[in-house]
């Protein structure tokens, strides 16, 4: 903080005590007759909640506060609450600029956000960083940005667009918002990442030291690893860390023995909170260090549904009581983040305020405020909050020709061949390792609708290498036409999935044309299509309600035309490509075994001999 910006601390600091020291000065503004959720005392019970500039005054019976200047509004004992927090999230994955994601997040209570950059970072290096940190700097929200600390993740097993390493660190550290490294997912596979690239401990070490003798935070990123490996992954990160990979009670026990701080996701199509709450409720572990994320969102989703309110509805309905599940959304990871000036509603603190009317449990957020502005209500924002659009240098992420059908065709050897396909795992970034037989025409392995085997491929887009993965993929239950989309985690190439192999290339084709998107085709003709020109990953020219719709419509022409059986299947597809997260994924390399680093043929052998 600066000379100046403490010397304003101060000064109101003064003032507030200047009115509770003479309290015919009245307070700024009073919420009356409310039951207020104290997070710290763990308590229900009614109170006002006087406010005086952007901080909370007192929180009690506040009538003696109540001057002639004072603004009163009535609860009528609706339930006051801190404003929630997103303890980690990707603006991208909603496929949204940070402008239009708060415009529907705002009104459900969500005062609060953590973002971590790293897709853009992965297409545009640190400059795209610094785009969209530019960018929440003006928001009326209060977002922590996380940066990446080292891009690829997996050296030699993909492409991104641009690669960072601890040189680049320092000046990201300094850009508007940003208070620490963000998810190292480098570091995900210790064991792999000593046998095959152990100079990248070096580099990560580098920058996690160098983040913490700077007073920054680190988030961790351990999926699925347990004993030495996870040893390795907490002292690389820093010691003191978060991890929102965990996916079963098992890893979520340990990760607490541990110290870490296990952000329990529940996005979209990612919904671990279940599994990580079983510890608490089954076994009595302390759950002081289980906070709520949402990772990635939808946009159709966010305004259907709600932002944390309905995570914290998810959690309540699992048999968690309403405080606690609060306390998972509020001081939990404010604690965590060392953010003293929110996650509670006490004396001194920043008045971020949810009011929620009728049952707690419904978390029907009907008010919010942030820093004692009323911001939001009955789910209108009532606050400007001008359009925003990214300059033009970022919107020509995609360089590299078209391809034909056959760029994409796995060749195989006689009548039939049997296959490695990437397994979709509902709900999870994780996949499963599966082999299936296919029908080999013409010298191609063709998908197979009734296995539900598909063809796949991976097309690098930045013009680097023009490598093409070919695979296939499990799980969709599409049964015509194909999905190409720009939104690839965590390279984000441009991965398709189809029935066929010339629908296929005409969707990535109509990709390469967007300069990002996701483009659906069926029968030789183009289906729908959404423009992602913003990196490929985000549209800032359609409003927040305007991208939802979009988001619905393909989704049902997903449905309705193609088949598919998944919801969320374009956010499900792009996950099929993490190269840190097990088992099997593709990327512009071919298959990957995520266990070995090791890429693996499509084809494991012909299934038989052609004919004589």
């Amino acid at each position: 903080m600066s000379a100046n910006g403490a010397e304003a601390d101060t000064a109101q600091m003064r003032a507030m005590i200047d009115t509770l020291m003479t309290p015919e000065r009245g307070a700024d503004l009073v919420l009356r007759g409310g039951r207020l959720v104290n997070v710290v005392s763990g308590e229900i019970y009614p109170a006002d909640v006087a406010i005086q500039g952007e901080r909370v005054l007192r929180v009690g019976d506040c009538s003696s506060l109540v001057g002639e200047r004072t603004r009163v509004v009535e609860l009528d004992g609706a339930h006051v609450l801190p404003g929630l927090i997103d303890a980690h999230m990707h603006f991208e994955s909603a496929m949204l600029n940070a402008t239009e994601f708060s415009r529907l997040s705002i009104p459900t209570g969500t005062t609060t956000i953590v973002s971590d950059p790293h897709e853009i970072a992965n297409v545009l290096g640190p400059e795209g960083v610094r785009e969209i940190a530019l960018e929440c700097a003006r928001l009326p929200n209060r977002v922590h940005t996380r940066v990446p600390c080292r891009i690829p993740d997996v050296p030699g097993v993909e492409t991104c667009g641009r690669e960072i390493t601890f040189d680049d660190l320092p000046a990201m550290l300094e850009f508007p918002t940003v208070d620490g490294v963000g998810e190292v997912q480098s570091v995900a596979a210790p064991t792999l990442v000593y046998k095959h690239t152990p100079e990248v401990f070096d580099d990560v070490l580098r920058s996690t030291t160098y983040t913490r003798q700077h007073h920054r935070v680190v988030d961790g990123n351990a999926a699925a690893i347990f004993g030495d490996d996870l040893a390795a992954h907490v002292i690389a990160c820093g010691t003191d860390i978060s991890c929102h990979e965990t996916t079963t009670k098992e890893e979520c026990t340990e990760k607490l023995r541990y110290g870490v701080w296990v952000l329990m996701r529940e996005g979209s199509t990612q919904r671990n909170m279940a599994e990580c709450i079983r510890p608490y409720t089954e076994d009595g572990l302390d759950p002081s260090r289980l906070c709520l994320a949402t990772d990635d969102m939808l946009p159709d989703d966010l305004q259907a549904g709600g932002h944390m309110n309905d995570i914290v509805r998810r959690t309540i309905a699992a048999g968690i009581d309403p405080v606690l599940a609060i306390k998972m959304a509020t001081i939990h990871p404010a604690t965590w983040m060392g953010l003293t000036d929110v996650g509670a509603l006490v004396p001194g603190k920043l008045a971020d305020v949810a009011v929620v009317q009728g049952p707690l449990e419904e978390m029907d957020v009907s008010s919010v405020y942030i820093g004692g502005q009323h911001v939001a209500e009955d789910g209108e924002l009532l606050i400007d909050l001008p359009r925003y659009r990214y300059p033009d240098w970022v919107r020509s992420s995609v360089t590299r020709a078209p391809v034909g059908a056959a760029d994409l065709a796995v060749s195989a050897a006689g009548d039939t061949a049997r296959v490695r396909a990437v397994g979709l795992i509902p709900d999870q970034n994780l996949s499963r390792a599966v082999e299936g037989e296919l029908p080999v025409v013409d010298g191609i392995a063709r998908a197979s609708v009734e296995d539900d085997l598909l063809h796949a491929a991976v097309v690098e887009r930045y013009g680097r290498t023009g490598e093409i993965g070919r695979g296939f993929v499990h799980g969709f239950g599409m049964r015509r036409g194909a999905i190409a989309e720009s939104v690839s985690h965590n390279s984000h190439n441009i991965m398709v999935m189809g029935t066929n192999l010339e629908d296929m290339a005409l969707a990535v084709n109509d990709v390469i044309e967007m300069q990002g998107g996701v483009s659906l085709a069926d029968a030789g003709e183009l289906v729908d299509r959404l423009p992602l020109p913003v990196a490929g990953l985000i549209n800032d020219e359609l409003t927040a309600p305007e991208m939802s719709a979009t988001m619905a419509r393909i989704t049902e022409v997903a449905r309705e035309r193609l088949g598919v059986k998944v919801h969320g299947p374009f956010m499900h597809l792009a996950f099929l490509s993490l190269t840190t997260s097990p088992t099997w994924k593709l990327t512009d390399r071919g298959v990957l075994d995520v266990e070995s680093y090791t890429i693996l043929p499509a084809v494991v052998e012909p299934a038989t001999a052609p004919a004589a």
